[in-house]
């Protein structure tokens, strides 16, 4: 998230917070879908004079979300529960919208499943030679990742910034949708002066599922591994490669990558990268621990 300069919080009009208090200060900005975010994540922390205030303050929050399409099913279930009854007939909708998602979160599939975690590569360069342009790219970005995930029978976790989070019932399919999504950015038209690539990585494993998504060390070991990985590749653990091992179509390869410690995780993790004649294959070194990038 752009952090918000003194100068461009006095230029924002009071619509833009969520909360004004009796002293006349703003908070929770909630002018873009980044602070919103935050906002969701801070709304606890505010100190409110009353609970008046405090549901002025949630329902103009929740409205904000709603505008920027994001359903945060444990801060809105929670809260929109616990609103008063002056505010219960506003909001019922979007409450209904809310248990819906949940409902969906329940659906997602559990045992041993395939993580698939994507990102922009270098998404605050491409901010500053884009500019308004941005939002456009990055919307392009997404529909082609849906696009991919659907094809391929995978379901959408989570999408935050230039992030995304995918689920697949098996390692081969996640692996499809990844080969996919890197031929779809590569032959894609972008901007003249902005570089649109996208790293992606794979990692199996048997989270925990709760009513507010997975949980669980298999999670982190997704996201460290496309972390690691470089724009234009896909990086997989061992877990993964093993689980699509059996029923890996002709023409791709493996390439190891070595052991590498991943923040966050007990062991060094073996890592490699799909290998495939249509697609890049000279990448620095993963971006990890004993990575100098």
């Amino acid at each position: 998230m752009t952090t918000l300069s003194a100068k461009a919080r006095d230029g924002l009009p009071n619509s833009a917070f969520a909360h004004i208090d009796s002293r006349g200060r703003r908070r929770l900005p909630i002018h873009d879908e980044a602070h919103v975010r935050n906002a969701l994540s801070r709304f606890n922390q505010v100190a409110f004079e009353d609970e008046a205030a405090r549901d002025r303050a949630r329902t103009r929050l929740l409205k904000a979300a709603k505008k920027y399409g994001i359903v945060p099913v444990g801060f809105m279930t929670g809260q929109l529960r616990t609103q008063s009854l002056s505010l219960a007939l506003e909001n019922e909708r979007l409450l209904g919208q809310i248990e819906a998602r949940a409902g969906d979160v329940r659906t997602l599939p559990t045992g041993v499943i395939t993580f698939l975690l994507s990102d922009i590569e270098d998404s605050t360069g491409l901010v500053r030679q884009l500019g308004d342009r941005y939002p456009g790219v990055l919307a392009d970005v997404r529909r082609l990742l849906r696009a991919a995930l659907r094809a391929s029978g995978g379901r959408e976790v989570d999408a935050r910034a230039d992030e995304m989070f995918a689920v697949f019932e098996k390692a081969s399919a996640a692996l499809d949708a990844a080969l996919a999504i890197q031929r779809k950015v590569l032959a894609r038209t972008w901007p003249s002066d902005g570089r649109v690539r996208l790293r992606i990585g794979l990692h199996t494993g048997r989270p925990s599922l709760t009513d507010t998504g997975y949980v669980g060390l298999a999670v982190h070991a997704a996201a460290r591994i496309c972390f690691a990985a470089h724009g234009g590749q896909i990086v997989l653990s061992r877990a993964a490669r093993q689980a699509v091992e059996a029923s890996v179509a002709p023409g791709i390869g493996f390439g190891d990558l070595g052991m590498h410690p991943l923040q966050g995780l007990p062991e060094p993790e073996a890592l490699f990268q799909v290998e495939v004649v249509d697609l890049p294959t000279d990448f620095p070194p993963p971006r990890t621990l004993i990575s100098k990038e």
